[in-house]
């Protein structure tokens, strides 16, 4: 990764998300972007921390999980990092097929309820 640092427009255009995104990852403490004056200027550091928040936020997972999951790094390293990554992985695995069911079962009885309403009408 290059490193170059990207300024706010340009980080935006990288991860096709907004100025206000940025800033409120800054304010949650996601993101710690360097300062000169107003302008805010991303390294190879804040560069991958968004691509771990945009892949988390894919995933499902809470900005605030994804904060105490990027903290693991910084306090205990990757090893302990990767290992709260397969706890949060297999919880939300669980709910997504929790999910997936409910999903399932409301499309069937649309699927139903539809076709039975589509029986019910006289023939045009």
């Amino acid at each position: 990764m290059s490193d170059k640092r990207l300024s706010l427009k340009e980080m935006c255009a990288k991860f096709d998300v907004t100025p206000r995104t940025l800033r409120y990852y800054e304010y949650i403490e996601l993101l710690e972007p360097e300062r000169e004056g107003r302008s805010r200027f991303y390294g190879p550091r804040e560069r991958a921390r968004m691509t771990l928040i945009l892949r988390g936020r894919k995933w499902g997972f809470s900005l605030e999980e994804i904060r105490q999951w990027l903290l693991i790094y910084e306090s205990e390293g990757t090893e302990a990092q990767m290992r709260s990554l397969i706890e949060l992985a297999d919880r939300q695995l669980e709910d997504l097929a929790r999910q997936h069911r409910q999903l399932s079962e409301a499309m069937t009885e649309l699927r139903e309820m539809r076709d039975k309403v589509a029986g019910d009408l006289p023939d045009t």
